[in-house]
């Protein structure tokens, strides 16, 4: 899907459509809509007048004037309170509207700044996450270039902030695994109230040393396995029956039954093509790809818990053993269900991305 993060000065960027994150009433505020009124000269203003009051979640277009664009659409955010003011739901409402108008425009690409994450106070994450979201689904069914611009002119540094998280985040959690596997206590060392075994890789033992410690129960002679009533015996094709769990496709089928919404939203969203997508519901034994696996529980915006569930029926998991599955955690943890935001974040640490596994 047509979605891009850049870091630049939106009033540089060409597009068709430049955001503004606009007061509600015609004036000039600080950051991002002082920095396009100052590119795009005093004629903006005039233009933005005409307008008159908008509410939070509205949209209206002006000529870009100055600007390498040609509209620049005025869309009110809501400031943020605590988060029981529907603050989400406007800002979300905001987005939405501003690529409403840029579809009736007739614009093919549309440069937003992260709308609310500035003066308005709304928390960073959120404030992603939101705008992730309305770009993905808005995608879902129309073609547009979009760019979300994390520099803007009022030097707010988001970007550095949200990447330097992320590279935090991933340190973290790959330093401590890394600790943890070059510390892991091996059983065989002693202990504090504990008796020292023997150990029983790479070392000889004295043919005179104790058969047994006395805290240690003994073993069973060899034969005890086969006394067993031939009751309890069970063929591994028993077993098997007994214990079979639900495959990849099976359960992805119940994840589907599960949601609402059409399944092509799923794939779409996944960015794994429709014949994929057909051919793992309709054999039960398909063997997906990681990658795969990954994209289709972003494309289902499962939380963590239920993306686990879902590799392990293919025989993955997402462990902190590896940093581009620890970018992946990253953004599911922060609902950023977007295929082209995660590569970009993988693209950003130089990891290799999804459905592609190129490395940059």
């Amino acid at each position: 899907m047509p979605f891009q993060i850049i870091r630049n000065d939106i009033t540089k960027v060409r597009a068709d459509a430049i955001v503004n994150t606009a007061n509600p009433a015609p004036v000039v505020g600080g950051g991002t809509d002082w920095a396009i009124h100052t590119a795009a000269g005093p004629e903006l203003l005039e233009a933005r007048k005409r307008i008159g009051e908008l509410r939070p979640g509205q949209s209206a277009a002006t000529p870009a004037f100055g600007l390498p664009a040609r509209y620049v659409l005025h869309t009110v955010g809501p400031a943020w309170v605590d988060g029981g003011h529907g603050e989400e739901a406007l800002l979300r409402k905001a987005y939405d509207a501003a690529l409403s108008l840029a579809e009736e425009l007739g614009c093919s690409s549309v440069a937003f700044p992260l709308m609310a994450a500035g003066t308005y106070g709304f928390p960073h994450d959120l404030a992603l996450a939101t705008a992730v979201r309305a770009f993905t689904d808005f995608l879902l069914d129309h073609r547009m270039q979009i760019s979300l611009v994390l520099f803007n002119a009022d030097a707010f540094g988001l970007a550095g902030s949200l990447f330097d998280d992320l590279k935090s985040y991933i340190d973290d959690h790959y330093v401590r695994e890394r600790v943890e596997e070059e510390y892991r206590l091996d059983a065989s060392m002693p202990m504090p109230g504990r008796r020292a075994g023997r150990r029983t890789e790479g070392v000889h033992h004295r043919e005179n040393a104790p058969a047994a410690q006395a805290d240690l129960a003994p073993c069973p002679p060899p034969q005890a396995a086969a006394e067993l009533p031939s009751a309890h015996a069970a063929t591994l094709e028993e077993l098997l029956r007994q214990h079979r769990e639900s495959s990849f496709s099976e359960y992805l089928l119940d994840l589907l039954k599960e949601r609402s919404g059409k399944d092509s939203e799923v794939y779409k969203r996944a960015e794994v093509s429709k014949q994929l997508f057909s051919k793992i519901l309709n054999n039960r034994d398909y063997q997906p790809t990681k990658s795969t696996a990954v994209q289709l529980a972003i494309g289902l915006e499962l939380d963590m818990a239920q993306t686990q569930k879902l590799l392990q029926k293919a025989g993955y998991a997402l462990t902190d053993s590896s940093k581009a599955d620890i970018v992946v955690k990253y953004c599911i943890e922060r609902k950023l269900y977007s295929i082209p935001f995660i590569n970009e974040a993988l693209w950003d640490c130089g990891l290799p991305l999804l459905k592609t596994g190129l490395k940059p």
